[in-house]
């Protein structure tokens, strides 16, 4: 275990600055999917007036649809009732052109489940089979529905631009489902940019073999890839993808719900810190810390199980 990434947000960076935690093995993210342009750069801004020496990672949003101005409360779901939610309501307003009743869509890392139910130029139309909230920036998947729709947005050309321009030193891609779309992003980005490329879709672990050799660093989201290949299968892919990046020598980074518990309480479950000490065993290079960080109530606390993790496997000895 080399490096941790740290995402920031109203907790990690404003509330807590990241002199409190800073170490030469953080990475800090920015999550392009949440903010204007200008909101971005000024995070970049912040990062660097606190720790000038600060790497930055800027995490394209990638072409996944995400709701955008909902109500402030959100969109209530009740299961088995009905709901609809306007076209531009997403960030890919031609999002209903891909759809038909029928269909089945999840949001929200798997969370809540949908049926299409009828789909206009106006809105679409769900059956919901969850209880629970939709709030803004909450990714809707439908699977096999991304071979139709751009690689990067135009945001992400945004975020690609303002990276080039504060030389950041890695970018996040995002939704990377062929080595075409690393190729992509590669003609844009700066040289000294370093790609981390995601592997969170099924066409991504299929092309895995021509991805691997093109950068030197993927992260293994699997909130987003479980929507894809069901939550069931995560641990095999998982250990499958892992063992085809040590083969190539690729580092490996794995997000999504490492110390989840610690977004509300200051200690994490013990299935958790079992879970995070067979990560540092497996050989990856890194973990990702989401909503830990950039919104947890106990920051310190999960950058220091992070750390102590680290010592005590340092330290470990065969006896």
């Amino acid at each position: 275990m080399k490096k941790f990434i740290l995402t920031v947000g109203p907790a990690l960076l404003h509330e807590i600055p990241i002199t409190e935690i800073h170490s030469d093995k953080n990475i800090y993210r920015i999550n392009g999917a949440h903010g204007s342009i200008a909101d971005i750069e000024g995070y970049i801004e912040k990062i660097r007036s606190q720790v000038p020496s600060a790497a930055i990672l800027m995490d394209l949003p990638g072409n996944k649809v995400r709701t955008k101005e909902v109500p402030d409360n959100g969109i209530e779901l009740v299961k088995g009732e009905q709901f609809t939610i306007p076209n531009e309501c997403f960030n890919y307003p031609d999002f209903y052109r891909h759809l038909k009743p029928g269909m089945t869509a999840w949001a929200n890392d798997s969370v809540f489940e949908f049926e299409v139910v009828a789909v206009d130029d106006e809105k679409i139309t769900f059956l919901s089979k969850s209880d629970g909230v939709l709030i803004n920036g909450k990714g809707v998947h439908v699977r096999g529905m991304h071979k139709d729709i751009p690689f990067l947005f135009e945001k992400d050309k945004q975020l690609i631009q303002v990276a080039n321009k504060y030389h950041l030193e890695y970018v996040g891609l995002s939704f990377v489902r062929s080595a075409e779309n690393v190729k992509e992003a590669k003609m844009l980005l700066a040289e000294n940019i370093k790609i981390i490329s995601k592997i969170e879709t099924l066409d991504a672990v299929n092309d895995i073999n021509n991805i691997l050799p093109l950068v030197e660093y993927i992260l293994v989201d699997r909130g987003d890839l479980s929507t894809d290949i069901g939550i069931i299968n995560i641990p095999r892919y998982q250990k499958y993808i892992i063992e085809k990046a040590q083969y190539y020598d690729v580092r490996v980074f794995l997000a999504t719900q490492i110390l989840k518990n610690m977004e509300s309480k200051p200690i994490p479950t013990i299935g958790e810190i079992e879970a995070l000490y067979e990560i540092y065993k497996s050989g990856v290079y890194g973990v990702q810390m989401s909503e830990e960080t950039a919104v947890g109530k106990y920051v310190k606390e999960t950058v220091a199980i992070l750390n102590d993790m680290f010592s005590s496997v340092e330290k470990e000895t065969l006896i």
